[in-house]
């Protein structure tokens, strides 16, 4: 069976439904999320019960963490809409509802290895990196500015790694080198090598910036990774953004670019 694999949703319910819908209608029943439930985005809460509700399990992302204790290391902009994020969590008049998402974000894993391919082939997930699994990003350029970067990381790779937080899909490989989908063929699915490891960026559902708007995510099948692109209607999340005063305006703007 199929496995779909979101991450960044970054409290964009509207980009998040349509995901889940377009999952539902290839007839994929499991998904996996790789963080940054939240975030940026104007619908936190409606998007960590989204995600309890559909995803069989997420891992923690950096925005999660900030929420959950403090954004350190965040821009002005992000650590903004992380205080803001927490208000709506401690405003939840339900208690039983305000302890529950407390606790599902809590508990999230930094890291899991599990077979998502329906093979024998273990898949390490992880936010950022399999180096640092909440906050190290792994860029493009990495692959020709920082080669021992990338080795550092494929040491800890055994055959093929998950990750999000860049918010840029493509598959990053031992050779070392970087494909994004347009770049891996004919169709957008890279199929797996037997004696090349492979890092697939699965991009962001809530906010891409590899200039294309759509959300992004990826459909994991025996020997191969799939790239998935979905319209939403950016202008609810955009709107919903700009009547919030603890979140800039810049964070609605940017989602029609796709950076």
């Amino acid at each position: 069976m199929p496995t779909a694999v979101i991450s960044d949703i970054h409290g964009n319910a509207a980009a998040l439904k349509k995901v889940l819908e377009d999952i539902a209608a290839r007839g994929i029943e499991k998904i996996v999320c790789l963080g940054d439930i939240v975030g940026y985005g104007p619908d936190p809460l409606e998007c960590v019960d989204l995600v309890q509700e559909h995803c069989a399990w997420a891992l923690m992302g950096n925005h999660d963490f900030g929420v959950l204790y403090e954004p350190t290391n965040f821009n002005a902009i992000a650590e903004a809409a992380a205080f803001w994020t927490r208000e709506q969590f401690d405003a939840e008049p339900d208690e039983q509802k305000r302890a529950r998402r407390y606790e599902y974000l809590g508990a999230l894993r930094v890291r899991a290895v599990e077979n998502l391919c329906d093979d024998d082939t273990p898949i390490l997930s992880v936010h950022a990196s399999p180096r640092r699994p909440i906050n190290e990003y792994i860029f493009p350029e990495d692959v020709n500015d920082s080669p021992d970067k990338i080795d550092a990381i494929f040491d800890r790779v055994e055959k093929v790694a998950l990750v999000g937080h860049t918010h840029v899909p493509g598959v990053f490989s031992n050779e070392p080198d970087f494909y994004p989908p347009g770049e891996i063929g004919d169709e957008p699915i890279f199929r797996f090598i037997d004696d090349e490891k492979a890092v697939i960026n699965v991009g962001s559902v809530g906010q891409p910036r590899d200039l294309d708007p759509r959300a992004s995510y990826v459909i994991l099948s025996p020997g191969q990774v799939e790239f998935i692109r979905v319209e939403y209607d950016i202008k609810t999340t955009a709107d919903k953004i700009k009547s919030i005063p603890q979140l800039h305006d810049w964070l609605g703007d940017r989602l029609f670019e796709g950076r």
